[in-house]
Parts: C-alpha cells; sequence; structure tokens
C-alpha cells in the first residue's frame, strides 16, 4: 500500500512537471526564383540578365517549460546546380546553424536569452531578422530582459572574436579581424517600448557598436564607436495609423577616403513619417524617409552619412536594393517620398503597388565636367502578388522597375546605362509545423 501511494504521488508530480513543457518543430521552406536586369545597380546597355532559383530549408526545434525555453534551427541555403552531384562534401558550405540560444526565466518580469540568435524590433529599421535574405541575419550576444503589461526592456551585450583556430588559438590580445560589412567587434544596446495607451506605442534605442581598426585592409590594434539612438512611435487617430522614425548617430564611422586612416568624425540622421490607412477595402499608405549623407565635394573630413545599421533593408527604400542593402553606405544619403496600395483580390490573394520617388539628400557632383548635379536619382515602381495556398504555403509574384534618372548614373558610375533595368521573381514559401507536443495528464 505505502508503495503504490508513492507511486501515486511521483506520477502527480511528475504529470505536474511535464504538462507545463511543450516540444515543437517546424520547418521553413522557400524556392525563389529571379530574373535580374538591374537589381541593386544599374545595368550597361547589351548586359544579359542574370536568372537563377535560391532556396531555404530551415529545420526549427523548439522546447518551452515555465523557466525554460530552447530553440535549435538549422539550415541549407543555396543556389540551384551550385554543388557538383555525387559530391562526397559541399564545398559551398550550405548548411549552417541559424539560431542555438537558451532561455531563463527569473521570476517578476525578469529573464535571459543567450546564444546565437534573430534580434528585431519595432519595425525593423536599425535591428532587424532580414528574412528575405535567405540566410537571414543572426547575432551571438546575450540579453537581460524585464517585461510586463506596460513596459519591455531589452538590454544586449556581444563581444566578437576569432575562431580558436585563429591568430593562433586566441591565447594572446583580441584583435578581431572579420571585416564583413559592418561587423562589430562589440555591441551594446538598450531597447525600451511603452505602450503609452491603446492608441499610441513608443520605443527607444541606444546601441553602441565597437569596430576594430582596420588600416590598408588590415585589421589593428585599437578600435572606434558609432552610437545610435532615437525612437520609433506608433499612433491611432480613428482610422489612421501614423508611424514615425528618428534616430541620430554619432561618434566615428569609417573614414573612405583615406585607407590608412581607419575612421573619422561622424554626425548623422534619419528621420522618417508614414501613415497607413483603407478607402474600403483597400489599404493606401504614403511617406517619406530622410537619411543623412556627405557632399561628394565635402572638405572638412568628416563623415555625415547615416547607415541602418543591422536592419531589414530591403523592406525599405524600394524593392530593388539599390540603397543601404551591402551598398550606400558612407555616400550621399538618401531622401524617398513614396506611396502605397494593396488591393485585397479576394479571400485569399491581394496585389501591393508601390512608388518610390529618390533623390539625394547631399550633393551630387556630376562626373563628367565636375559641376553640381541634379539630385534627382529616379523613380521606382514595385508590383507584388500574393496567393495563400494552404494555411502554411503561399506564394509571391513580384516585378519592380527602375527609371533611373542621370544623378543615378553618376552615383552607381554607369554612365552607359541601360534604358530598362528591371528585376521580377517568384516564390513559394512552406511553412508547416511537424510537430506540436506536450504531455497530457494521466487519467
Amino acid at each position: 500500500m505505502k508503495i503504490k501511494l508513492q507511486l501515486l504521488l511521483c506520477t502527480l508530480l511528475l504529470t505536474n512537471v511535464i504538462t507545463a513543457q511543450e516540444l515543437s518543430v517546424d520547418l521553413d521552406f522557400r524556392d525563389r526564383f529571379e530574373y535580374r536586369h538591374g537589381f541593386n545597380s544599374l545595368v550597361p546597355q547589351g548586359a544579359d540578365p542574370a536568372a537563377f532559383v535560391q532556396q531555404r530549408a530551415r529545420l526549427k526545434f523548439g522546447y518551452t517549460s515555465e523557466k525554460f525555453k530552447a530553440h535549435f534551427s538549422v539550415q541549407d541555403v543555396r543556389v540551384w546546380g551550385d554543388t557538383r552531384q555525387i559530391l562526397d562534401n559541399d564545398a559551398n558550405n550550405n548548411l549552417q546553424i541559424a539560431e542555438a540560444w537558451a532561455s531563463l526565466a527569473f521570476g517578476k518580469g525578469w529573464s535571459t536569452k543567450v546564444g546565437r540568435q534573430m534580434i528585431s524590433y519595432d519595425d525593423q529599421r536599425i535591428l532587424g531578422g532580414l528574412d528575405w535574405a535567405l540566410q537571414g541575419r543572426f547575432h551571438d550576444l546575450a540579453l537581460i530582459r524585464y517585461g510586463n503589461e506596460k513596459i519591455k526592456l531589452d538590454l544586449g551585450f556581444a563581444f566578437s572574436q576569432n575562431d580558436l583556430d585563429a591568430l593562433p588559438g586566441n591565447q594572446t590580445g583580441t584583435i578581431y579581424n572579420v571585416t564583413g560589412f559592418f561587423s562589430y567587434k562589440a555591441m551594446e544596446y538598450a531597447h525600451l517600448t511603452w505602450k503609452a495607451s491603446e492608441k499610441a506605442t513608443l520605443s527607444f534605442l541606444a546601441l553602441n557598436n565597437t569596430f576594430q581598426n582596420v588600416v590598408n585592409g588590415a585589421a589593428t590594434d585599437g578600435f572606434y564607436h558609432t552610437h545610435t539612438f532615437g525612437t520609433h512611435s506608433k499612433f491611432k487617430f480613428g482610422g489612421v495609423g501614423l508611424a514615425l522614425n528618428a534616430y541620430l548617430q554619432a561618434g566615428e564611422g569609417p573614414d573612405t577616403s583615406d585607407p590608412a586612416n581607419p575612421s573619422t568624425d561622424l554626425s548623422a540622421y534619419l528621420v522618417g513619417l508614414e501613415a497607413n490607412g483603407k478607402v474600403g477595402s483597400v489599404g493606401i499608405g504614403g511617406g517619406f524617409e530622410i537619411q543623412s549623407g556627405t557632399d561628394q565635394d565635402e572638405t572638412d573630413g568628416k563623415n555625415y552619412s547615416f547607415f541602418p545599421l543591422y536592419g531589414t533593408n530591403h523592406k525599405f527604400n524600394g524593392y530593388m536594393d539599390y540603397f543601404y542593402v551591402g551598398n550606400h553606405a558612407n555616400s550621399v544619403g538618401l531622401t524617398d517620398i513614396y506611396a502605397k496600395a494593396n488591393f485585397k483580390l479576394g479571400k485569399s490573394s491581394s496585389l501591393l503597388v508601390k512608388g518610390h520617388y529618390f533623390s539625394s539628400a547631399a550633393t551630387l557632383i556630376n562626373d563628367t565636367d565636375g559641376s553640381e548635379a541634379d539630385k534627382y536619382l529616379g523613380t521606382e515602381m514595385d508590383i507584388v502578388f500574393t496567393q495563400k495556398l494552404l494555411p502554411y504555403a503561399s506564394v509571391k509574384v513580384g516585378y519592380s522597375q527602375m527609371f533611373a534618372a542621370d544623378g543615378m548614373e553618376f552615383l552607381k558610375n554607369q554612365p552607359n546605362a541601360s534604358g530598362l533595368q528591371n528585376w521580377g521573381w517568384v516564390q513559394l514559401v512552406i511553412k508547416p509545423n511537424f510537430l506540436k507536443w506536450s504531455p497530457k495528464p494521466i487519467q
């Protein structure tokens, strides 16, 4: 009898523990065909278009309990045909770890999250997951988090170092020689979201990035700091929604004019305002964004060019990625005036039409005679059709065209640009849940 009672107590205890747990397995699979003839930059006259298929297969494993969460995802990102058939290894390193993190809850709203993870806030202007790029964007860092019904606070800390096989084995010194696009040696930030009311949400960001000095293409001892701080705020006025972005950048930025000098003084800003609403079943919106730039005839040696460091930049300033997507850093900035309309075509389909009017924010120089050029860069039109196929599957078809002005030719250093700059794509997205399991109490 005593043994039966002990077994019953153990069963009840285990039931209470395991019922608070959940295991999940999900797939994020997408294939995208692209036709490129002027994507990301102008192509010259007579250039042949590019065409290819990219694929991502990301398998995600999750574990959730009351005090502990963990996530692990592995992905294969490839261009169809980039690895030879019957090859016994993947020479292109297509397989990679996307995320690997653990989270502990301490009670009273406090928790921590440590490991390789996606960092995404607000409209993803400064920090975003960059899901359009099939590899995504992830950070190796530690988070300290606090949250309640009104306030959410994240404190992030990252310190980057070479692989253990480098320099050699990290036994002495801390020089970081990974010199990719804005790869940081260290990063610290605070992000606060305050739900002021049902009609107003305010977010604030203070971000510090530490970069290793690079002199004549090589990492050297010493570093410089770039500071980004500002707000993303959302308001509702009846059926109209407003979103405001306002950020400043200060400290030091890269000195592109002198390869022997790693940095120079930085003073830059971003300001943007967008309004959204509905007319019948059609969603409409529009706004502007200004990112400061450096005059091409600037002589004071300072950097006035803002850069949205780790945002989902494909989402902004046109889908053809002419600005701030692996390009346009330390340049003349950008003024983007845009309008959009989203048409509901049925229960499971829609059509987005968006137009952008681009001009430089700083002085642009005519390459032919050295005079000041017109700041107008061009107009871009984006069209995206979306069709939902299943609850977990959809297809999108997109077409974009850039109507480039002379200023764009000066900016992109392409004086013999083709009269037709366009880009088309078709993307299939399948995101099924394979497993969502929680143990049930024993009856």
